[in-house]
């Protein structure tokens, strides 16, 4: 997948933006490794001319991270962008943040994780925190867990005054689904900070390489009135399979082991959760995590992670916390302008 990340042939990502890879050896050895991304559609959609940086690895070593740094940051000026922000994977739309928080806690699938040195190594590169996102872990399996009830008796009057109606997503016609998705994607998240539409091929290649990890009842459109309002997509938490792949290689018996084990998966991550402009009130929002609530609790789930939400984002922080959702972890974006 990271490959394909970095893949500027194939990964429709790249139509719109560029890349530069570097990586720092000592003695002929690796030590660290960045990636310099000028996200053109990015600049295009917020009119400005930032440059990024992503997948960020490094020995604890200050001077192998300042020498990274040069690199990137020397290629983005060159280009004629006027400051570096990251790390981005390569993109707001894909893995971003480092990790500075929840070291503790198992790493979800598909989520960024790092050694906590790596802040300080950012730092004394004179890059800047310029904002947070959180993790929730929404504790669906903890014995004293019961869906408040004023949350739901306001889901229960919503749905009442509504014609709205969940539906899972049908894998017969899955990239007519996609299309719908995509749609309510970028209406969805157009406000949000540091956002960039998703071309439709950008969306249907990200989506070919999520289908096989799907479960049905996790993948879920609202329609009101017949019209699609917004949909939920989550992921089970293939990282508990892959720890106990000690080869660390998928072939000849890692994959087997995942195709064996996917159905046996309780824990995931809610990826996405979209609503279209128009439809947004105060009361879609409970709708939607009540539904998953009731969906999570019948499955089994233990739990589960809802992720990533903007620090200042109160119109979701504030449904999640109503349902017992905590903060549990925490990643970070840095920048700074280039002289």
């Amino acid at each position: 997948m990271v490959r394909d990340l970095l893949d500027t042939k194939s990964n429709p990502f790249y139509r719109q933006a560029d890349r530069m890879l570097f990586v720092a050896t000592r003695n002929g050895k690796p030590v660290g490794r960045i990636a310099a991304i000028e996200n053109r559609a990015h600049n295009a959609f917020h009119h400005d001319r930032v440059g990024f940086f992503g997948f960020f690895e490094a020995i604890d070593d200050p001077e192998v991270a300042r020498t990274l740094f040069r690199a990137a940051e020397g290629w983005l000026r060159a280009r004629g962008l006027t400051s570096i922000r990251g790390p981005m994977n390569p993109s707001t739309n894909h893995d971003c943040g480092l990790l500075v928080d929840g070291f503790d806690q198992h790493p979800q699938f598909l989520t960024p994780w790092n050694p906590p040195y790596y802040e300080s190594l950012i730092r004394e590169a004179d890059l800047t925190p310029t904002k947070d996102l959180l993790g929730y872990w929404l504790p669906y399996g903890d014995a004293d867990y019961r869906l408040p009830p004023k949350v739901a008796a306001v889901a229960r009057r919503a749905a009442a005054k509504t014609n709205l109606k969940f539906r899972d997503l049908e894998p017969r016609h899955f990239w007519d689904e996609v299309a719908i998705c995509w749609d309510v994607y970028n209406s969805a998240w157009e406000e949000n900070w540091g956002f960039v539409p998703m071309s439709r091929d950008e969306f249907l290649h990200m989506a070919k390489s999520l289908k096989p990890l799907l479960i049905p009842q996790f993948a879920f459109v609202a329609e009101i009135n017949g019209a699609p309002a917004g949909f939920m997509l989550s992921t089970p938490d293939f990282n508990l399979i892959f720890k106990r792949i000690r080869s660390g290689r998928l072939f000849p018996f890692g994959l087997g082991q995942i195709l064996i084990s996917k159905s046996k998966l309780r824990t995931g991550r809610v990826m996405a959760l979209g609503i279209k402009r128009e439809y947004r009130s105060g009361s879609i929002l409970p709708l939607f995590m009540h539904e998953a609530a009731r969906r999570a609790i019948a499955f089994g789930s233990p739990g589960a992670e809802a992720s990533w939400i903007l620090e200042d984002n109160q119109a979701m922080r504030q449904p999640i916390e109503a349902f017992g959702g905590r903060v549990y972890r925490r990643w970070r974006i840095f920048e700074r302008p280039l002289p």
